[in-house]
């Protein structure tokens, strides 16, 4: 579209108290390269594709509770995780430091905690790889969403 400049997401970045520690969780669980790494930013790369997580140093970050509570840190962010075998894949998060959360909103989707609290959700999916996004159906819960 002519007068519109192109913009491409090139990256996604979380935040956490130690970047080294949470891109280690995450670089084991996917299976990813490191391609930067210092104290304060680390970035993974997927060898199979131009996917790039980065991590950064965020010292004061709190916990996130999940699902949300109204005046309680929030969660910022969460990775939809495309598996083959759920309970294989839960199995693996949680060796590598993950917990499973509480709250289990669809029984095609298991929500874990990453070694920061925040939350990560592996799923299967049927759809072709290129789909846009994972079939979810909107969820609600009985917790104080604040809204």
């Amino acid at each position: 579209m002519p007068g519109i400049a192109r913009a491409t997401v090139t990256c996604v970045t979380l935040g956490a108290p130690d970047p080294r520690a949470l891109a280690r969780f995450y670089r084991d669980l996917l299976d990813l390269t490191v391609t930067e790494d210092s104290p304060e930013w680390v970035v993974l790369r997927d060898p199979q594709s131009r996917f790039r997580i980065a991590f950064q140093a965020e010292p004061l970050q709190e916990r996130p509770v999940w699902p949300g509570v109204a005046g309680q840190q929030q969660m910022m962010a969460h990775l939809e995780i495309r598996v083959d075998d759920l309970d294989e894949a839960e199995a693996r998060a949680r060796e590598l430091g993950a917990v499973r959360a509480d709250f289990q909103p669809q029984p095609d989707v298991r929500v874990c905690l990453d070694p920061v609290g925040r939350p990560f959700c592996l799923y299967l999916d049927d759809a072709p790889e290129d789909s846009p996004s994972p079939p979810f159906a909107p969820v609600s819960w009985g917790g104080d969403t604040g809204t």
